[in-house]
């Protein structure tokens, strides 16, 4: 018996047996599935705007992630900066100081969006509309302006038509509100994509956040729907997680992405040096999971802008998928 338990103990230890062998391993096979992916990109301009009222859910993130990995992927791609703190801005690198020509110029002075379009220094395919502190005060200046929901959009559709490049993606980066500015991203967008925390109260506020689309819909726009879910701060660790995740399947199973993005320390730190995560370390595993949701988003079928839209959950749309990795989310291998 001690003879057994001796060899039990000096039994030599295996790295490939090991947890973070195995994830490198998955990390490395999902890269090289990333590498052999060939995209074209044809027809109209996809408008996506980005919203949840829950804060904290990784909109930001998820906006600027997205379109760098879009634009690693052959696309061309305008972040329009609605929220006032310019979070967005700021990652992909854009100078967004006062005195810089930015949204609120073109909501309350009419400015061309041409006007104040700045090239990402990460890619000549990554386009801002920059935000400032100006725009703290715009949802107020709207009030009393004529056309006040359709400001975006009429600048945007004047872009789009005049531009012989029209970007393929625009992506407009939503404040954690309901106010004239987000209405504003409803009204220039055809598409709405939410990210979902995976964490207890993820689907707090997304009744009243998806009957505000129904509004939305009904006045303003009726080409919005609700096309994309996005799963984020995965931590494929916990029970929670995955609970949550079920949950929001099960509520929305055409709309959610089989792309998980999990929690990232590379991720968080990003924003800190003016970039992304895809520009930062492209090899961690949040790049890997924003670059598998890039390809997925792509490939979703265009027929979906092309239905008429009834509720704001309520999507037919048709969708393929590469490998997108098991959903995992640990920080070891971030």
């Amino acid at each position: 018996m001690a003879d057994t338990e001796n060899a039990t103990s000096s039994a030599p230890f295996s790295f490939e047996d090991s947890p973070i062998a195995r994830e490198l391993a998955d990390l490395t096979s999902r890269r090289k599935v990333l590498e052999g992916v060939q995209l074209e990109f044809t027809g109209p301009t996809r408008v996506l705007t980005v919203s949840n009222q829950k804060g904290g859910v990784g909109k930001t993130t998820t906006t600027v992630n997205l379109a760098s990995a879009l634009a690693s992927l052959g696309a061309r791609v305008l972040v329009i900066d609605l929220d006032p703190q310019g979070n967005a801005s700021t990652a992909l690198g854009v100078p967004h100081s006062a005195d810089v020509p930015s949204v609120y110029d073109v909501l309350i002075d009419e400015f061309p969006l041409a006007d104040i379009i700045q090239t990402s220094p990460e890619s000549e395919r990554l386009l801002c509309a920059p935000s400032t502190i100006h725009l703290a005060g715009a949802e107020i200046e709207l009030v009393s302006q004529v056309a006040r929901e359709h400001r975006l959009r009429t600048a945007l559709d004047d872009y789009l038509q005049s531009d012989d490049e029209a970007p393929h993606f625009v992506l407009i980066d939503c404040p954690p509100s309901l106010g004239l500015l987000t209405i504003n991203a409803f009204t220039a967008a055809d598409e709405l994509m939410i990210p979902i925390q995976c964490e207890y109260y993820a689907l707090e506020g997304l009744s009243q956040l998806l009957g505000s689309v129904r509004m939305i819909q009904k006045h303003l726009n009726p080409r919005l729907h609700l096309s994309t879910i996005l799963l984020t701060m995965y931590d494929g660790r916990t029970r929670l997680a995955q609970q949550v995740a079920d949950e929001v399947r099960a509520h929305f199973p055409r709309e959610v992405l089989h792309t998980v993005i999990p929690r990232s320390v590379r991720v968080s730190e990003a924003p800190s040096f003016g970039q992304t995560v895809i520009a930062y370390d492209g090899n961690s595993a949040g790049a890997i999971a924003y670059r598998e949701a890039a390809v997925e988003i792509a490939q979703r079928s265009r027929s979906q802008d092309e239905r008429s839209p009834s509720a704001a959950g309520d999507t037919n749309n048709s969708t393929s998928h590469p490998h997108h990795g098991d959903e995992h989310g640990e920080e070891g291998a971030s």
